[in-house]
Order: structure tokens, then C-alpha cells, then sequence
């Protein structure tokens, strides 16, 4: 491995860090600039807003990039045969055109709109 590889993915890491520290500064920011007028609450120092960040990160699994299993439309058009296998052909279709409706009306989840 080279050093200009070395290097950039040092300034990949570091970049990464700072990010993540700018964007908790940002919420910190938000939450202090809305929050406390709007409903309330206290304000909040930059580790708690690093917290929070943290653990909206491991409710709602949000802040992007691949892996992980999202409910987007690349989800709505899987149908694999391992998954359908012991199903009959009307079963099959009627499964195949229930998500055609879901993911076309907004997501998976809204099931009471149908």
C-alpha cells in the first residue's frame, strides 16, 4: 500500500469524525434554537446532542448508506423464489399485487388505506 493511498484514507476517517461532529453541533444548534420555545424543554450541551444523535441512529436506523434493510422502493419489486416456494400461483399473485399497491401508494406500511 502506498503512502497517497495511506493518506487518503486518513483524510477519509478524519473527514468522517468531523462530520459527525458537525452535524452534532448542528443538532445541538436546532434543538436549542427551536426546541426550548416551541414545547419547553431545556437546552442541551453538545454531548447530550451527541447522544441524541446516537440514539436516533439506533431507534430509526436513519443517516443513509447501504446495507441494512430499508422499506424503499428497490424493496418492492424483490420477489424471490425461495421466499414464494410453498405458495399456489393465486397466492402468489395475490401477494405480487398487494405490494404493487403498497409501493405504489406510499410505502409498505400503510396498510389501511387499501
Amino acid at each position: 500500500m502506498n503512502n497517497k493511498f495511506k493518506g487518503r484514507i486518513g483524510l477519509f476517517i478524519v473527514g468522517g469524525i468531523a462530520m459527525f461532529f458537525a452535524v452534532t453541533g448542528i443538532v445541538m444548534w436546532l434543538w436549542n434554537l427551536l426546541l426550548p420555545e416551541i414545547i419547553g424543554v431545556k437546552v442541551i450541551t453538545f454531548w447530550q446532542a451527541m447522544g441524541i444523535l446516537v440514539l436516533s441512529k439506533i431507534l430509526f436506523g436513519g443517516f443513509g448508506g447501504k446495507g441494512g434493510k430499508h422499506w424503499g422502493r428497490k424493496n418492492c419489486d424483490r420477489f424471490s423464489d425461495e421466499k414464494m416456494s410453498g405458495m399456489s400461483d393465486e397466492e402468489k399473485e395475490r401477494l405480487k399485487e398487494m405490494w404493487k399497491k403498497r409501493c405504489e401508494h406510499g410505502g409498505f406500511f400503510r396498510k389501511n388505506q387499501y
